[in-house]
């Protein structure tokens, strides 16, 4: 995959969550498609959403206020993101957790998922895994983000993945 062809990288996906486990649903969905095309959205909690953990909004950022304020309804980005992936398979790092939100998203609205989401740890080799951890914390320290939010984190993977599938010399430059 060279460096500087995008149109090479796959969808990346990323969720943001009330929580973890048992209860807890989507409430930020972003990604970045391989022309490098972001879409990112706050998810208003349906009604029957009700778990919230305060550790899982510390690391977001994301107050149930803002997500009652701006948050988009479930049923307007179940419909966005399918008319935007649909067809597609679409990564992700988090593949336990992320599947199980949208699905809890999608089963919230009565609609099928018109796209596949599949682990991003699929497209590494044993040994780009290897240099997985240590090349996302150099892009991400050079990203410099100030927010942990589901697009920005999309493009992070997403670069990061470019930047271990580049051949061993343009790695280092």
């Amino acid at each position: 995959m060279p460096a500087d062809d995008a149109a090479a990288l796959p969808t990346i996906l990323d969720l943001e969550a009330s929580g973890f486990g048992r209860g807890s649903y989507p409430i930020e969905v972003g990604f970045v498609q391989a022309s490098g095309l972001p879409f990112c959205s706050l998810i208003r909690p349906a009604p029957e959403w009700q778990h919230w953990d305060e550790s899982a909004q510390s690391l977001h950022g994301i107050s149930r206020e803002l997500l009652q304020r701006h948050g988009r309804p479930a049923e307007w980005v179940a419909q966005e993101i399918n008319q935007r992936l649909a067809g597609q398979t679409v990564y992700c790092d988090g593949w336990g957790h992320d599947y199980a939100w949208m699905a809890r998203l999608f089963d919230a609205v009565g609609m099928v998922q018109r796209f596949r989401l599949e682990d991003l740890r699929r497209l590494l080799n044993e040994e780009e895994a290897a240099r997985w951890q240590s090349t996302l914390q150099q892009v991400r320290a050079e990203a410099q983000l100030q927010r942990h939010r589901a697009s920005a984190d999309a493009r992070v993977l997403q670069l990061t993945l470019q930047r271990v599938k580049a051949p061993r010399h343009q790695a280092a430059a």
